[in-house]
């Protein structure tokens, strides 16, 4: 289908459930996601570094202890803001308990969402979802660069409701420690 297309087709707003069901028809895997500004993101799907990196750290955490029903991969997530939800779909979530079964789960019981840097979305990652994520309450937000140390930067939640880069290190260092050691 050509953009023009698409745009002739394009609803003017833009809702969670118009993102959902364009998640569950793209026949090539890519990611539709909202900013609560209604701002529709579509993600390339993921590559073999990409979920290599998300296979490590989903191991990681399971093998520390961490419930697998409570260790989700690419779950949709609401995040509310003034205007409105949207919807994220970090590529690594942590929760306190398993999460209602929905399309888009409440963020009320999440500890940890990562974002693994895909070409393209740097500015999305580091800027865009560090503002959402903080302004969710979701008490730490980790993204994982792709250079050569796959660096994961730790932001955990400060009194003031924005993020503070608690640590930067690469992904082999983080993997030797326990996840305790940054998870409250």
């Amino acid at each position: 289908m050509s953009a023009e297309a698409v745009g002739m087709h394009m609803p003017a707003v833009v809702t969670l459930d118009d993102v959902a069901a364009m998640n569950a028809a793209d026949p090539n895997g890519h990611r539709y996601e909202t900013s609560p500004e209604g701002v529709l993101s579509v993600m390339p799907p993921p590559d073999s570094e990409h979920a290599m990196i998300a296979s490590r750290l989903f191991a990681w955490l399971i093998v520390a202890g961490w419930p697998a029903e409570q260790v989700l991969q690419a779950v949709g997530v609401r995040i509310s803001g003034p205007d409105g939800d949207g919807g994220r779909i970090p590529d690594v979530s942590v929760w306190r308990k398993p999460p209602s079964r929905s399309v888009w789960a409440a963020v009320a019981d999440v500890v940890l969402v990562v974002e693994i840097v895909s070409p393209g979305s740097e500015a999305m990652d580091s800027v865009t979802k560090v503002r959402e994520y903080a302004s969710a309450g979701i008490p730490q937000y980790w993204v994982i660069d792709r250079d050569g140390a796959q660096t994961v930067t730790l932001h955990r939640l400060g009194r003031d409701g924005s993020y503070e880069t608690r640590a930067r290190m690469p992904l082999a260092w983080l993997l030797q420690t326990a996840p305790a050691d940054h998870l409250d």
